[in-house]
């Protein structure tokens, strides 16, 4: 974590990043394939990803983020096709609903589904299973057939 200044390039285009949401961290993995001259700056309530590819495409993203993170604690790590961004939450806890302040989502950033888990209801481990035998029943409900017809049971006779 640089607090060098990264100016944007006039010549770049955006990484694209898949992210995903857990209770104390957000994770973002920028895909670039084999990417050098790698510089992150991540501040409170934003962050800075410049690099180069193996063709020498340079890549800039700059990102606002939906809720403000623990600089101290997060970091950065370079593989061979992707830059990953741990992020510590400032507030554990508090499900981001998206990775950007701006609702309008940009065409590089994707959610990571693969990934993805809704921590948010872990607690209520008994509520899966608890819909799962409402189901049952209502299924064994719905095979049960119509009802009889009763239209000989008439007392008018």
């Amino acid at each position: 974590m640089s607090k060098v200044k990264i100016p944007r390039p006039e010549q770049s285009q955006p990484a694209h990043a898949f992210w995903y949401d857990r209770k104390k961290y957000v994770t973002i993995n920028f895909v670039v394939h084999k990417p050098k001259d790698v510089k992150v700056d991540i501040q409170p309530d934003k962050m800075i990803l410049y690099c180069k590819n193996d063709e020498d495409d340079v890549y800039y993203n700059e990102l606002h983020f939906y809720e403000k993170v623990q600089i101290n604690d997060s970091r950065e790590r370079v593989y061979d096709r992707t830059i990953n961004i741990l992020l510590r939450k400032l507030k554990p806890d508090f499900a981001w609903p998206r990775l950007q302040k701006d609702p309008e989502r940009p065409s590089w950033i994707a959610v990571d589904f693969e990934n993805w888990r809704d921590w948010e209801n872990e607690e209520d481990e008994g509520q899966e299973e608890f819909s799962r035998y409402a189901d049952m029943i209502l299924d064994i409900g719905a095979k049960k057939g119509a009802a009889p017809d009763m239209d000989d049971l008439s007392d008018s006779d």
